[in-house]
């Protein structure tokens, strides 16, 4: 919210949780004044009950990122979610899905077993069959059902997930702390969001009949203040499996980054705003 002025820049939300509407305080959306002061991009864009796709966040996102440049602004995205991330700045294609292709192979698998699925991706797609697992029938599955929708291989997907190369002149910070530190803030703010009124929030969420889908039930406390709100643990119980889910992800997005080599770390947020600050550099989308 400081850096937002300086570099003339609205906020692009790369929060994986921060899509659906009505999930205020457990992923800690900025709040009415904050959105009123710099204008924020992709929050509340979803119902819970729904499941978009990585897909369809790339082209809202990217939809985004085009309308703030084509005014003259500077997109400052700010998250979150390293696949999100990725998908929003980088040359990734995602696969179509098809729901009944998916159920024919699955029932397929049931008939002639997962063994028999892998030895025809061995057959059709090598490369792919070399990456997965024999056991791991889902992928094997999921491979299969992209190459019979689009007549490519799987594997033809792969190639921009190594490169790294932006569509876009980025420049990237990443935050870090010590990992005590970290943990200790992280326990703080799961404290800091049920004083506020997380439980309350669930319970009018369940009240109203509201269904979390595959996806928006992954949004860090949700499926664990719903466990409470359901008999199935304590509000202590509750807390702290989301205060350690919320350790593990914390580390898991670390690890991501991390091997990000676009990323430029740092512990103090006022020096990673000044090397932001310093060089705005021209975000058009490369030819």
């Amino acid at each position: 919210m400081r850096l937002a002025p300086q570099l003339g820049a609205e906020i692009v939300s790369i929060d994986s949780a921060a899509i659906y509407r009505g999930m205020d305080i457990g992923t800690d959306k900025p709040s009415a004044g904050d959105r009123q002061r710099v204008a924020h991009h992709l929050l509340d864009i979803a119902d819970p009950g729904e499941a978009p796709t990585v897909a369809q966040f790339q082209e809202a996102g990217r939809a985004a990122v085009d309308d703030i440049l084509n005014r003259g602004k500077v997109p400052l995205l700010v998250g979150g979610s390293g696949l999100y991330f990725r998908a929003l700045v980088d040359p990734l294609e995602f696969p179509p899905t098809d729901a009944g292709v998916r159920a024919r192979l699955e029932s397929e698998a049931y008939e002639f077993g997962g063994s028999e699925m892998f030895r025809r991706l061995e057959s059709a797609d090598p490369e792919a069959a070399s990456r997965m697992h024999p056991a791991n029938v889902r992928r094997t599955i999921r491979a299969l059902e992209v190459i019979d929708i689009t007549g490519r291989p799987f594997s033809s997907y792969r190639g921009a997930w190594d490169d790294r190369e932006s569509i876009y002149h980025l420049r990237a910070a990443g935050l870090t702390l010590p990992l005590d530190e970290l943990n200790a803030r992280i326990d703080a703010r799961v404290d800091a969001l049920v004083e506020r009124g997380w439980v309350q929030e669930v319970a009018a969420m369940k009240q109203a009949g509201v269904r979390l889908s595959a996806t928006s039930s992954q949004a860090l406390g949700y499926a664990q203040i719903l466990g409470y709100l359901e008999g199935r643990s304590t509000l202590d119980q509750a807390i702290e499996e989301t205060r350690l889910r919320t350790r593990q992800f914390a580390r898991r997005q670390l690890r991501w980054f991390r091997a990000d080599p676009r990323i430029n770390w740092f512990e103090d947020p006022d020096a990673a705003a000044e090397y932001l600050a310093n060089d705005k550099v021209d975000m058009t989308v490369d030819d």
